[in-house]
């Protein structure tokens, strides 16, 4: 893979910075964090270089001064929203996330349920199980008219209403399990209510897209966009920070609205306000540690193809209406890029027609171009991982690595005592049996040993695949897309 980041560079960068703005306002900042502290791939696949858990191994070296606040919409726990990247719902993240943060040594304050209104049973129920597991949970409420009053928000009535989050570090991370969360409304919340207490405290953000010093259509700018559909979040010119400064920087709607909040409320606790646009309310040094803006294009052009699929799959199973995929479908135009931009592709659709049935393809690091069908045994999934792990080994394609006499058995069980419709093995599935035959074949051990080697390649299918083979490809750290067609007629995947 070739990278356009240099990642030790954006670390020593990023910490620098959020420690200047810690310095600035004294008592406490309340530092929102946007995007994934854990397992951001949208931004490795976006930033080649970028590691997935760079954000928080730069937060761990600031453990000692730092605590974490978590905040999720009551709104998502009650729709059991999902987060799509690994398949796991918002009110589950909350408490991966606790746990991943406590295993790094950081402090979790709690956890702060956002447009809280009585009535919720799901949302009473989540926050009745974070108590009972030791967790602090705190209610913010609606406000009327949010963002567009600032003078009620910023009031008793409005930020004075939510129950306060004691906390006790100079710096407080506000995140969340997804966006839409109310983590803004959180830190300003808390602002307000420490300003009452008498003590001084301020409010960053540290957003990794859009990147504020790329141009507004920049690939990676429009990437997020792509990743943001469901949000009705787009892109557009700071209008403050170019009055203020007359300089042209890359925000988003959601910011831009509520910037006037911000305002009101700093003037009125310090009789000014430290900012003069959205821009300078961030920390995020990203766009200043790309090395290679060519590389950089092209891996963001390939996520915007990948964010279509995701899309159009999702529609065919009834997750998101069909406003979402044309959103997908027009900032790939924006881009000037089509599905045949993306060369696995048309791989996977050429075997496809080719045997009648579904296949799928895997391009590996050197280009080359690997299917699988549909066979006997296996689908068309797990048929492109063998195919690939033989390819990668140097094994001639035509060597079964699996023979019908491991195979057979455990499609059997499949089939006899777990009451399973598909004879097809899984991914997964295939690979437990390559395992278990590669402590007797050394063939089969070799071809095991690649599996490291398929992290960051892409694949696509003919067909929507199953779950079960989704998470496979996830793990291994393929990228993966699907056609939004279900594999023969059956209804139920």
């Amino acid at each position: 893979m070739k990278i356009g980041f240099d990642n030790e560079k954006y670390i020593s960068m990023q910490s620098k910075k959020i420690l200047e703005r810690i310095a600035r306002f004294g008592d406490k900042l309340y530092l929102e964090f946007g995007g994934k502290l854990f397992d951001d791939y949208h931004a490795s696949r976006v930033v080649p270089g970028f590691l997935p858990d760079t954000k928080i191994n730069m937060l761990s070296e600031l453990r000692d001064s730092a605590e974490i606040i978590l905040a999720i919409h009551a709104g998502d726990i009650e729709h059991n929203k999902i987060r799509s990247d690994i398949d796991i719902a918002y009110d589950r993240e909350v408490l991966r996330l606790i746990d991943a943060f406590r295993g790094r040594g950081l402090t979790v304050s709690g956890v702060v349920i956002t447009r809280y209104r009585e009535g919720q049973p799901a949302v009473d129920s989540f926050a009745d199980r974070l108590r009972r597991l030791g967790v602090r949970v705190y209610r913010h409420y609606p406000i009327e008219d949010y963002p567009k009053n600032p003078k009620f928000i910023v009031s008793d009535e409005g930020f004075g209403r939510n129950e306060f989050i004691e906390t006790t570090r100079p710096l407080v991370v506000v995140t969340a399990p997804g966006p839409g969360s109310g983590k803004l409304a959180v830190c300003l919340s808390q602002v307000y209510q420490e300003f009452r207490r008498g003590v001084r405290a301020g409010y960053a953000k540290f957003e990794t897209f859009p990147v504020w010093n790329l141009p507004l259509s920049h690939p990676v700018n429009l990437a997020y966009e792509a990743a943001t559909t469901d949000l009705d979040d787009m892109n557009m010119i700071d209008p403050f920070h170019l009055e203020a400064y007359g300089v042209s920087t890359v925000n988003y709607n959601r910011d831009v609205e509520s910037f006037p909040v911000l305002n009101t409320m700093f003037t009125h606790i310090y009789g000014e306000s430290p900012y003069k646009s959205p821009t300078d309310m961030g920390v995020n040094m990203i766009g200043n540690c790309i090395t290679d803006d060519e590389v950089v294009c092209a891996a963001a052009k390939q996520e915007i193809i990948r964010r279509y699929y995701a899309a159009a799959c999702a529609y065919k199973r009834g997750r998101i209406d069909k406003e979402q995929v044309y959103k997908a479908e027009f900032i790939m135009t924006r881009a000037g890029i089509t599905t045949q931009n993306r060369p696995v592709v048309a791989a996977a659709l050429a075997r496809a027609e080719e045997t009648g049935n579904a296949a799928m393809a895997i391009e590996l690091p050197d280009g080359a171009m690997i299917t699988g069908k549909t066979g006997e045994f296996v689908g068309p999934a797990a048929g492109a991982l063998l195919n690939a792990l033989k390819a990668l080994a140097g094994i001639n394609r035509s060597i079964d690595l699996l023979s019908p006499v491991v195979l057979e058995p455990i499609r059997s069980l499949k089939i006899n005592h777990f009451g399973s419709e598909n004879p097809l093995l899984h991914s997964d599935e295939v690979l437990y049996a390559l395992s278990i035959s590669a402590a007797t074949n050394p063939t089969a051990a070799l071809a095991l040993k690649q599996l490291p080697k398929l992290r960051g390649c892409e694949a696509h299918s003919s067909v929507m695949l199953s779950a079960a083979d989704r998470s496979v490809y996830r793990k291994l750290g393929l990228n993966c897309t699907s056609e939004p067609n279900r594999n023969g007629n059956r209804l139920y995947m």
